[in-house]
C-alpha cells in the first residue's frame, strides 16, 4: 500500500509540475489522469488533497515572487478540482472536497502574504545592517587615519623639541664663546693698557695720548660687540621704529658682514600689524639671511612687504643654489630647524609659510601673516 502510495505521490507531483510550466493553455487531461490512478491505489479524496498541499509547498511556491503566487495556486486549484473527480463519490464527499480545498487556498494566501511580508522585513534588515557595517568600517578608517596623523605629528613635535634644546644648547655655546673669546680678551687688554698707562704716566708722559687712544678703541670695539648681542637678542629698533626700520638695519649689517647684496621693498601699511605679527616677520627674515649666508651661496637677496586683500605676504628671494625642500623638512638632522622654526612662528600668529626651490632660480620663502588680532598672548618674541 505505501509503495502504491509513494508511486501516486510522484505522478501527482510530475503531473502537477508539467502542468505548472505549460500554463493555462495546457489540458486537464492529465490531472483527470492521475485522478484515476490514485483512485485505482485506493487513495481518499483528503489523501489527495494532503499531498496536493505538501506539492505546492515544498515543489512549486518556493522562489516564486509573491506577486505571482495567488495566479499558481489559483491554477494549481484548477489542477486539483479536476483531479479528484475519479475520487467523488457521494456529494457529501464532493462537497468535503471543495471546502477542504478552500480551506487549503485561503491557508496558502495567507501564508504567501506572511512570508512576502517577512521577506520584506529581512530585506529591511539586512540593507539596515549593510548600511551601520559600511558606517562603521568607515568609522574605522578615519579614526585609523587620524591615530596615524596623530603618531605623525607627535613624532615631528619631538623632533622639533629635541632640535629645539640642540639649537638653544649651540647657541648657547656660541655666545659663551664670543662673550670668552672677543669680549673676555678685550676687557682683559684693556685692564693691562690701563695698568700700563698708570706706569707712564708717573714716569714717561711722551707716549701716553697714543695708548690712550688705543685703550679707547679697545673700548669701542666692546661696545660694538656688545650692541651685537644685543641686537641678534632683540633689536631695540623694531620697538622704538617699526619693522622697516629693523629691516634695513639687519640688511645693512648682513652686507657687511656677508658681502651679500641685498634690497628691501615695503609699504608703509606694515607697521599697522601687532606688534607679535611684525616680530614674527623679523625673525623669519632674521633665519632666511642667515640660511642664506650658511648654505645658499648667493650674491643677492631682495625681500619685499606685499599687501593682500586679507593680510601680508613677506617674499624673500635669493639667486643662490637650490634644495630640496620635502627633504629638508623631513630631515632628522638640525637641518631643518631653521624651516621649521620659521613655519612654527607663523602658526603661532595665524600665518603660514611656503618655499619654493628650484634648480638655477634660486629659493623663495613666502611669509603670510592675517590681519585683525591675534587670538591669545601677544607675547612672540
Amino acid at each position: 500500500m505505501k509503495r502504491k502510495l509513494f508511486n501516486s505521490s510522484r505522478r501527482y507531483q510530475d503531473a502537477l509540475r508539467n502542468q505548472m510550466k505549460q500554463g493555462r493553455q495546457a489540458g486537464l487531461a492529465s490531472a483527470r489522469n492521475v485522478g484515476g490512478l490514485a483512485h485505482a491505489a485506493g487513495l481518499q479524496t483528503l489523501d489527495l488533497a494532503k499531498l496536493h498541499e505538501q506539492t505546492l509547498v515544498t515543489e512549486l511556491l518556493p522562489g516564486v515572487p509573491a506577486g505571482k503566487r495567488a495566479a499558481l495556486i489559483k491554477q494549481a486549484g484548477s489542477f486539483f478540482a479536476e483531479a479528484i473527480l475519479p475520487l467523488e463519490k457521494p456529494h457529501a464527499s464532493t462537497q468535503e472536497a471543495a471546502v477542504y480545498l478552500r480551506k487549503i487556498i485561503e491557508t496558502l494566501s495567507q501564508r504567501t502574504v506572511e512570508l512576502a511580508a517577512s521577506n520584506l522585513e529581512l530585506s529591511v534588515e539586512i540593507g539596515q545592517r549593510k548600511a551601520a557595517e559600511a558606517a562603521l568600517k568607515k568609522s574605522e578608517r578615519h579614526y585609523s587615519e587620524l591615530l596615524a596623523q596623530s603618531d605623525r605629528l607627535q613624532e615631528q613635535l619631538r623632533q622639533l623639541s629635541r632640535q629645539i634644546l640642540l639649537a638653544q644648547e649651540e647657541e648657547r655655546r656660541e655666545i659663551s664663546r664670543e662673550l670668552h673669546d672677543v669680549i673676555a680678551q678685550t676687557l682683559t687688554g684693556i685692564n693691562v693698557r690701563l695698568a700700563a698707562l698708570s706706569k707712564e704716566a708717573a714716569t714717561n708722559t711722551k707716549g701716553l695720548d697714543r695708548n690712550i687712544a688705543r685703550t679707547q678703541r679697545l673700548v669701542e670695539k666692546s661696545v660694538d660687540i656688545v650692541h651685537r648681542f644685543a641686537r641678534d637678542l632683540r633689536p631695540a629698533v623694531l620697538d622704538d621704529l617699526g619693522l622697516i626700520p629693523a629691516l634695513h638695519s639687519f640688511m645693512k649689517n648682513f652686507t657687511t658682514r656677508t658681502g651679500v647684496r641685498t634690497h628691501l621693498t615695503a609699504f608703509a601699511g606694515v607697521e599697522e600689524l601687532q606688534t607679535a605679527r611684525r616680530t614674527v616677520l623679523f625673525r623669519v627674515a632674521q633665519e632666511a639671511l642667515t640660511n642664506v649666508a650658511r648654505h645658499a651661496k648667493a650674491s643677492r637677496v631682495e625681500v619685499s612687504l606685499q599687501k593682500l586683500p586679507d593680510g601680508i605676504c613677506m617674499k624673500i628671494k635669493d639667486d643662490g643654489k637650490s634644495f630640496q625642500v620635502e627633504r629638508t623638512l623631513h630631515a632628522k638632522a638640525g637641518k631643518s630647524l631653521g624651516l621649521l622654526g620659521m613655519r612654527e612662528r607663523l602658526e603661532m600668529v595665524g600665518g603660514k609659510l611656503s618655499v619654493e626651490s628650484t634648480p638655477g632660480q634660486g629659493t623663495t620663502i613666502m611669509a603670510q601673516v592675517p590681519l585683525g588680532k591675534i587670538r591669545g598672548s601677544d607675547g612672540v618674541r
